[in-house]
């Protein structure tokens, strides 16, 4: 349980709240570039980045961007959290770690996706390590965080729409800053991840690492099966998945309560081990090595190709 003690317009549309443990106790850690569920007053479970220093124990910071597509989540976030509201949130995951081997990081933000950025900015220069920002956004009206940024005191390179005429050449400022060690760092909208993926395919740079709020939607691959058998290791129950049964919903009928949030394979709740079998993954969060290796898969949108499929459940 937390309160909100502090509600703040940092940009146009975006709203920053401070969370504070309601019984005024220290709360998890956090790494930088982790997220947490935000249980809202109307139903919802939302996950947003926290964007405070992650050293800090006393309070958790997010920031929300009013989605004018909002099935919900925003807009009650907007209209119904005050300061003194109470709500429950979750611990803190990460889908998205900061990798503090490299020799230097470069952090490309689009609008809201600064947050985890920011937190992960905090972390580094904390470190003493080398790293630098891009920060792409609409219009200087909806950037957040400018002030914070700049007392970074790091290289910042800012990009406005409105002033520059359209979205910049991702490729080209990636391209600038190609070094041996460094890691690449992406969130933000969807059409500028995609160039942010593509930028550092062509690019050949390995090390490149983006965090989705709205989830791609994953066709099922040519090889997966309509049905097959799940056996549930831990409770030895054994259930089939049908086409007219998806395999979460498979689960909850045996009475399997995996932990959900997104119901879209972008959040990371649903993430359960693999024991046996192939998974057919549909998520925005495992990377290309983790599908591969198959120990774990998002159950709330995955399937699968093989007969059978052992969970940890």
């Amino acid at each position: 349980p937390v309160t909100v003690a502090a509600v703040r317009a940092v940009a146009r549309d975006v709203l920053a709240l401070e969370l504070r443990h309601a019984n005024g106790q220290p709360l998890p850690g956090a790494s930088a570039g982790a997220h947490i569920d935000l249980a809202l007053p109307n139903g919802l479970v939302r996950s947003y980045s926290l964007f405070n220093a992650p050293h800090e124990r006393h309070r958790y910071r997010v920031a929300v961007l009013r989605d004018k597509a909002s099935r919900g989540g925003s807009r009650c976030v907007h209209e119904q959290l005050r300061v003194g509201s109470t709500i429950a949130i979750s611990a803190p995951r990460n889908n998205f770690e900061l990798h503090e081997e490299a020799t230097h990081t470069v952090l490309v933000a689009g609008g809201i996706g600064i947050t985890p950025l920011l937190c992960m900015a905090y972390r580094l220069k904390q470190a003493g390590m080398s790293f630098e920002l891009l920060y792409l956004a609409r219009s200087h009206a909806s950037a957040a965080f400018q002030v914070a940024v700049k007392a970074l005191d790091v290289p910042v390179h800012w990009h406005f729409d409105s002033e520059a005429g359209g979205p910049p050449d991702l490729k080209a400022l990636l391209a600038s800053r190609a070094r041996d060690g460094t890691h690449y760092y992406a969130c933000g909208p969807a059409v500028m991840l995609d160039a942010f993926e593509a930028a550092c395919a062509s690019l050949a740079y390995q090390n490149a690492h983006i965090e989705r709020f709205a989830a791609v939607e994953v066709a099922a691959a040519s090889d997966a099966r309509a049905t097959y058998t799940v056996e549930l290791k831990r409770s030895g129950k054994v259930v089939t998945v049908t086409p007219d049964l998806s395999l979460l919903a498979a689960l909850r009928s045996v009475g399997a309560e995996p932990d959900t949030s997104c119901l879209e394979g972008v959040c990371g709740s649903c993430e359960t081990a693999v024991l046996s079998g192939t998974p057919d993954h549909r998520d925005s969060v495992l990377t290309a090595a983790e599908r591969a290796a198959g120990k774990t898969m998002m159950v709330c949108v995955s399937g699968c190709k093989s007969e059978r499929l052992v969970l940890d459940l």
